[in-house]
């Protein structure tokens, strides 16, 4: 049905304007989802149900290991709808310290060929602060209602303010995490977007060190728990300086990182050449990604061991996808572009298809696989 509806309708609405309609019939869903007696029904019908499929990592006991990306939930508006929909945990944002309006539209294309996205979005938010009172809303609601875990785990992806100068870089961001400190079951430091003119030169170890320290220190002064705390890179670096970064993250005591963003790259595309010189610059996602996601999240892996916890994103679409991040050395694994294809269903079919494959491999938990022998 959803497929139908994409092919006749979606894909002749601008690609933003079909997120604002299907992200408000979502914010809908978390509302029906409030009702009493119904969150138990769509768990059940909906939510990752299987014990197979939890994953016990960050501190935190996650009901599934699929989750939705960046990028879908800014403002943090729709994570009860989301959750009713399957996913096991929701990384809203990217937030900034300061309200900024992104970049101008159009800023959002599809390339249908490829079943990717290209966005310049440019951390269009209202704010840290925002997101962090609408989440502690909805924690109260939880809590009267006596089903904290009810919903998905959160965390909260956290980008400079375009205002920012590099050299108050830390600072930013540090505000921030402050303002989710309380609020948000893990935190990201997004350091890899393409769409704020000079993001990704943090991510080079001598700068990204004194961000971390900063968003260390806000996160920890005054909080009774730790929130664990991840960066997210670019599939664009170089092999060495992912090596840098594992490095720094081991020795930083960080407790993971996700892998990866979107890319700059265009090479490989099923879509003409006209159709991606009209989506002009931004960070594509999809399938296209997957090859060099996949082959970042391997060589984390291998330089890092255990000893931290990645998120593989970039490129999934398919149980197929998921399973091979997870066999990989992945825990988690998140994705935007394949919900957006895929349709409401998408999170349910996969975690279903991810629960049906544990069993015919003998496995007690899906934890198993990112623990086993690893693939390639």
């Amino acid at each position: 049905m959803y497929q139908w509806l994409y092919r006749v309708v979606l894909r002749r609405v601008p690609a933003e304007a079909a997120h604002r309609a299907a992200f408000g019939l979502i914010r809908a869903l978390g509302w029906v989802a409030g009702l009493p007696g119904v969150a138990p029904l769509l768990r059940r019908g909906l939510g990752p149900a299987d014990p197979v499929l939890r994953v016990r990592a960050l501190g935190t006991e996650f009901p599934g290991p699929l989750g939705l990306a960046a990028g879908f939930d800014k403002d943090a508006r729709a994570v009860s709808g989301l959750g009713a929909l399957g996913f096991a945990f929701v990384e809203v944002g990217t937030v900034t310290a300061v309200p900024q309006p992104g970049n101008p539209r159009p800023r959002m294309f599809r390339l249908a060929a490829d079943r990717a996205i290209v966005n310049r979005m440019g951390f269009n938010n209202r704010g840290a602060a925002a997101a962090a009172a609408r989440l502690r809303r909805q924690a109260r609601r939880q809590a009267r209602r006596r089903a904290r875990r009810g919903g998905p785990v959160v965390g909260v992806n956290i980008g400079k303010s375009r205002a920012a100068a590099p050299a108050a870089a830390a600072g930013d961001y540090a505000a921030s995490a402050r303002a989710v400190a309380d609020v948000a079951d893990y935190v990201v430091v997004n350091v890899s977007s393409p769409n704020t003119p000079g993001l990704r030169d943090l991510q080079a170890a001598d700068r990204l060190r004194p961000v971390l320290a900063a968003v260390r220190e806000a996160l920890d002064r005054g909080n009774e728990r730790h929130v664990p705390l991840l960066v997210k890179i670019a599939p664009d670096l170089a092999d060495a300086d992912l090596d840098a970064i594992a490095d720094l993250a081991v020795e930083f005591g960080l407790d993971g990182i996700i892998a990866t963003n979107t890319t700059v790259a265009r090479e490989g595309l099923a879509s003409s050449p006209a159709a991606v010189a009209a989506a002009g610059d931004g960070g594509l996602s999809g399938p296209p990604l997957r090859p060099r996601a996949l082959a970042v999240l391997r060589r984390l892996r291998a330089r890092a061991g255990d000893r931290l916890v990645l998120i593989a994103a970039g490129g999934i679409a398919t149980p197929d996808d998921a399973w091979q991040r997870l066999q990989a050395g992945a825990t988690l694994v998140q994705a935007y572009t394949g919900f957006v294809y895929g349709g409401p269903l998408w999170p349910r079919r996969m975690h279903a298809a991810l629960a049906l494959r544990c069993r015919r491999a003998g496995l007690r938990s899906i934890g198993e696989l990112s623990r086993g022998p690893r693939a390639g």
